[in-house]
């Protein structure tokens, strides 16, 4: 059997290797604390379930039009106005299977083989990953101070005649920063003047903390719509807890929404009916679900800040949004328990029961990706484990899943 060498240089998803060895880890009946996952543990909105349920029980579960159902649309067209202040038309709205395919599709429209993308260190991991799928150029922009927050002067270096977009997330995925509103403004600036398109990556926009508010990256342009480098690219998954409708968007000029609605005329054909109405459904019912999930991740934000502040040797820069924290681990490497973030996330597993995401696969090597959007017990009793597994001053001994381990590396 001969698979092609493009497909063989895409990285399986570390969180999903993860996710699958913890899940045979599970059916094994071993205590599992899951604090690797980005998924909020609410229940889905009523309002969603409701609009979902009725659009089954009419029997009219069809195929939609390639760029979305027109009501949906009008949906995201009225969250672009209120959310954004830009007013846009649907010919500049693409409904899509989730975020991740609308960044897929807008890089499918954009990149010409050996094209560039920048990518912001830390970033989410499929993003270099969808980047080589079309022969594309991932480069790199790492933060030099050790803050995660970018610096416009490295981003306006690393950009060359070959650089196509750059991709904005913040709140930022996997560390929680969010960037600043000096930062957006320069880099909206800069991609109207240089051409390149802005690819902003809201999908965590609305989970902030600390009285925060993430600015509408529309208010640093002059440009209409439909002659801006800047693309918007949200979902339902995170801000209404909806992972599993797998329903994104994107809002950009209408000649490039046209062609992504073509390429994925030939793909996807089209977002299903059902979970359509139920995005539908969570953007026009009530919006206090999105307070009451917030507020719930700011606290267990709190808390996860003050577990790791017991344990010595951990540095975490102070998430400001997002359910993630990019914790310092550095100095439990080099040693008998992890060469590198990978072998540490899997020694973790191994002793502790406690699922991480390796920072390597961020562009950050010698962190770990923790996940608090789980339960506070959760989230508790997995760094619980965590202080344990790493650090000498701890009881040799715990107790967990009905078992009692004793540690014997330290």
């Amino acid at each position: 059997m001969s698979i092609g060498q493009r497909a063989r240089a895409i990285a399986e998803s570390p969180t999903m290797r993860l996710n699958e060895e913890a899940r045979l880890l599970r059916e094994r009946g071993e205590s599992i604390i899951h604090l690797g996952i980005g998924e909020p543990k609410n229940k889905t909105p009523r309002a969603a379930v409701e609009s979902a349920a009725a659009k089954l029980a009419s029997g009219e579960v069809k195929y939609t039009p390639a760029s979305g159902v027109p009501s949906l649309k009008k949906a995201i067209i009225r969250y672009t106005e209120e959310n954004y202040g830009r007013a846009v038309t649907p010919q500049n709205v693409i409904v899509t299977d989730g975020a991740k395919q609308a960044i897929f599709n807008v890089l499918y429209s954009l990149l010409d083989p050996g094209q560039e993308v920048i990518l912001l260190a830390p970033y989410w991991v499929s993003y270099p990953e969808m980047v080589k799928m079309l022969s594309g150029v991932p480069v790199v922009v790492a933060p030099g101070d050790g803050s995660f927050h970018p610096r416009m002067a490295d981003v306006e270096r690393a950009v060359s005649d070959r650089t196509r977009a750059i991709i904005v997330n913040s709140p930022n995925n996997p560390s929680g920063i969010v960037f600043s509103e000096e930062f957006v403004a320069s880099l909206v600036d800069f991609c109207e003047r240089r051409g390149v398109y802005a690819i902003m990556d809201d999908i965590y926009h609305k989970l902030v903390f600390d009285g925060c508010r993430v600015p509408s990256c529309y208010q640093f342009t002059t440009q209409e719509t439909d002659a801006s480098h800047v693309v918007v690219v949200n979902g339902v998954a995170k801000t209404y807890g909806m992972t599993g409708f797998r329903i994104g968007w994107a809002v950009g000029r209408r000649e490039l929404v046209k062609v992504m609605s073509n390429v994925q005329s030939q793909t996807t054909s089209c977002s299903s009916a059902l979970t359509q109405a139920g995005a539908e459904g969570a953007l026009v019912g009530p919006q206090d679900v999105v307070e009451d999930l917030r507020r719930f991740i700011e606290h267990n934000r709190d808390v996860v800040l003050q577990e790791l502040a017991a344990l010595p040797g951990v540095k975490v820069a102070r998430p400001g949004g997002t359910f993630y924290c990019l914790p310092d681990f550095r100095a439990f490497l080099g040693g008998s328990i992890a060469r590198d973030s990978l072998e540490l996330a899997g020694f973790l597993l191994s002793k502790a029961r406690v699922v991480t995401v390796p920072g390597k696969d961020f562009g950050v090597e010698g962190h770990l990706r923790l996940s608090y959007a789980g339960s506070t017990e959760d989230v508790v009793e997995g760094l619980r484990r965590i202080r344990w597994a790493l650090d000498p001053r701890a009881s040799r001994e715990i107790a967990f899943g009905g078992k009692t381990y004793v540690r014997d590396w330290l």
